[in-house]
C-alpha cells in the first residue's frame, strides 16, 4: 500500500468508465460499419455509387463537428444527463436507419447518429480523468482506448457478416440492445449533477458556429474533393470560403469569448500539442488502411465484404491481448519510449505492404496487420495517457475533445488524400506501362495474333485482345497505386516521430501507482 494514495474506485465508478467505453466502441463502430454493406444498401435505398458515399460522409461531418463541443455541452446539462440524452438519441436515429427507404431519410439518421455518437467519444477520457484515482487510470485507459481501436476494425467485419447473413438492417439495429446496456450503466455509475443554463449566456456562440462551419465544410470539401476534381468546381470554392470564415470565427472566439468552446490555447502547451499530431498520424493510418485494404481485396483478390472485414479485424487482436498488460506496461515503459516503437511498428507495417502484386490476397496481410494492430494499441494507449497527464484535471474535458477530433479529422484527410493519390497514380502508372507496351514490338503482334480468335475474327477480335492487353495493364496500376499510398502512409508517420521527444513524461511516483 502506498502512503497517501487515494482509495481505488467502487464498482459504481468502474461501470461509468465501462459505460464511457462501451458508447465509444459503439460511435467508432458505426463510422466503419456501413462500408461493407455500402453496395447492397445503395441499390435497396435507390442511390447511386456516388450518392451512396454520403451515407458514410454525414456520421463523420457530424461526429467532428460534435466532438470538441462536448465539454460545454457536458458542463451545461451535467455528464450523466448529457450522455443519456445522446444515448437514447443515439438508439433512435440507429432505428431510423435501420427502418430508411431512401437516401434523404438514410442521411438525416446519418447525421444524428454523428452527432449524438460522436459526443460519447471524448466522455470517456472525461469519466476516467474524474471517476477513477490517479493509480488506477492506466486500467481505465487501456479499456477506453481499445475500444477506439477496435471500434473501426470490428465495424467492417461485423457490417460485412451481418449483411451477408442476415440483412444490412441489423447493421443499425445492433445498436438497441447495446445502447440499453449502456444506458443502464450510465444510471447506476454516475451521480446527478445540476444543470448550468448560465453556460447558454455565456456560451462563445462564435466558436461554436465557426466549429460548424469551419470543421464542417473541410470536412465536406476533403471527402468530395477528389469527385469533384477539387477547385475546379464552384462547390468545392464555396465550401472553402465557408470553412475559412469558420476557422476565423473560432479565432474571434478564442479572442473575445469569456471561455471559449474549444481551448485552442492548450495547444500551446508542447506535450499536449505533440499528442494532437501524433493523434492526427494515427488517425490517418487507422482509418486509411481500413479503407485502403478492403479496397485492395475486393479489386484484386476478389473477396466479399466479409473476407475483407475479417483481414481488416487482424489488427484489433493485439489491442484486444495489451489491454490486461496495459496496467504493468504503463508502470515500467516510458510514455516516449513506447509512442515511439509504436509509431515505428505503424511505419513499418505500412511499408512492409509495398511489396503488393497482382498475386496478392489477404495472407500477404497478416504480419503487416497484426503489425499494425500492436502498433496503434501502443500509441494509442500511451497517447490517451499522455493527453491526460499533460492537462490539469479540469481540462480533462477540452484536451479530450481536441484529441479525440484530432484522431478524426486525421481520418478523414488521410481517406480524402488517399483517394486523390490512388486516381492519380493509377492514372500515371496506366500510360506509364501502356507507352512501354510498343505497337511495332513482335512480340506483343505475335500475342495480339494469337488471341484475336479468342475473340472472334477480323478487326472485333483484335480489338478484343488489345482490351485485353488495356485491362492487364489497368490491373496491374491499380496495384502499384495501392503501393503508393502505403508508401504515402509510412512517409507521413516517419516524419512525425520526433515529435515524440516532446512528449512529457508521467509524473514521479505515477509508475509504482499504476502497479497497485
Amino acid at each position: 500500500m502506498v502512503s497517501g494514495r487515494a482509495p481505488n474506485a467502487d464498482l459504481t465508478a468502474w461501470l461509468a468508465v465501462v459505460a464511457g467505453a462501451i458508447g465509444a466502441l459503439m460511435a467508432t463502430l458505426d463510422i466503419s460499419i456501413v462500408n461493407s454493406s455500402l453496395p447492397t444498401i445503395q441499390g435497396e435505398i435507390g442511390a447511386s455509387s456516388t450518392e451512396g458515399t454520403w451515407i458514410a460522409t454525414a456520421y463523420l461531418v457530424s461526429e467532428i463537428i460534435i466532438i470538441p463541443l462536448t465539454a460545454w455541452l457536458e458542463r451545461m446539462f451535467g455528464l450523466r444527463r448529457f450522455l443519456l440524452v445522446m444515448a437514447a438519441l443515439f438508439t433512435l436515429f440507429s432505428i431510423a436507419c435501420g427502418l430508411s427507404t431512401n437516401l434523404t431519410e438514410m442521411i438525416i439518421g446519418r447525421v444524428g447518429q454523428g452527432f449524438t455518437g460522436g459526443a460519447m467519444i471524448p466522455t470517456g477520457m472525461t469519466i476516467i480523468a474524474t471517476r477513477l484515482p490517479r493509480h488506477q487510470q492506466p486500467v481505465g485507459t487501456a479499456l477506453f482506448g481499445s475500444t477506439l481501436i477496435m471500434g473501426p476494425v470490428m465495424g467492417p467485419l461485423l457490417g460485412g457478416w451481418l449483411t451477408e447473413n442476415y440483412s444490412w438492417h441489423y447493421a443499425f439495429f445492433i445498436n438497441i440492445p447495446v445502447c440499453a446496456i449502456l444506458m443502464t450503466f450510465l444510471l447506476v455509475g454516475l451521480k446527478p449533477t445540476a444543470m448550468k443554463l448560465d453556460e447558454l449566456k455565456n456560451a462563445d456562440w462564435l466558436g461554436i458556429a465557426g466549429l460548424a462551419a469551419g470543421l464542417g465544410g473541410l470536412t465536406v470539401v476533403l471527402e468530395e474533393g477528389n469527385r469533384e476534381q477539387w477547385f475546379e468546381s464552384a462547390l468545392i470554392w464555396k465550401l472553402s470560403a465557408v470553412t475559412l470564415i469558420g476557422f476565423v470565427m473560432i479565432g474571434l472566439g478564442q479572442i473575445y469569448a469569456r471561455r471559449p468552446v474549444i481551448k485552442l490555447a492548450l495547444l500551446r502547451n508542447r506535450a499536449f500539442a505533440s499528442v494532437f499530431v501524433l493523434g492526427l498520424l494515427i488517425g490517418a493510418v487507422l482509418y486509411g488502411t481500413s479503407y485502403v485494404i478492403p479496397q485492395f481485396l475486393a479489386a484484386i483478390a476478389g473477396y466479399n465484404a466479409q473476407q475483407a472485414g475479417g483481414i481488416v479485424f487482424l489488427s484489433g487482436i493485439p489491442a484486444a491481448m495489451m489491454m490486461p498488460l496495459f496496467p504493468l506496461l504503463v508502470a515500467r515503459i516510458d510514455l516516449r519510449v513506447a509512442v515511439m516503437a509504436g509509431m515505428l511498428l505503424m511505419a513499418g507495417s505500412c511499408w512492409f505492404d509495398t511489396t503488393l502484386t497482382v498475386q496478392s490476397d489477404g495472407s500477404d496481410f497478416y504480419l503487416s496487420q497484426l503489425m499494425r494492430g500492436l502498433g496503434q494499441a501502443l500509441s494509442m494507449l500511451f497517447l490517451n495517457q499522455a493527453a491526460i497527464a499533460s492537462v490539469k484535471p479540469n481540462e480533462a474535458g477540452d484536451a479530450s475533445g481536441l484529441f479525440n477530433a484530432a484522431r478524426n479529422l486525421g481520418g478523414s484527410i488521410a481517406l480524402a488524400l488517399l483517394a486523390t493519390l490512388q486516381d492519380r497514380r493509377m492514372e500515371f502508372h496506366h500510360w506509364t506501362l501502356f507507352s512501354a507496351v510498343r505497337a511495332n514490338d513482335t512480340g506483343v503482334q505475335d500475342w495480339v495474333n494469337s488471341q484475336a480468335a479468342t475473340y472472334g475474327a477480323g478487326d472485333a477480335g483484335t480489338m478484343g485482345a488489345l482490351h485485353a492487353i488495356d485491362q492487364t495493364v489497368l490491373r496491374q496500376a491499380l496495384v502499384m497505386s495501392f503501393t503508393d499510398e502505403f508508401v504515402a502512409l509510412a512517409w507521413a508517420i516517419a516524419i512525425v516521430i520526433p515529435l515524440v521527444l516532446l512528449l512529457r513524461p508521467l509524473p514521479r511516483g505515477h509508475h509504482q501507482m499504476a502497479m497497485h
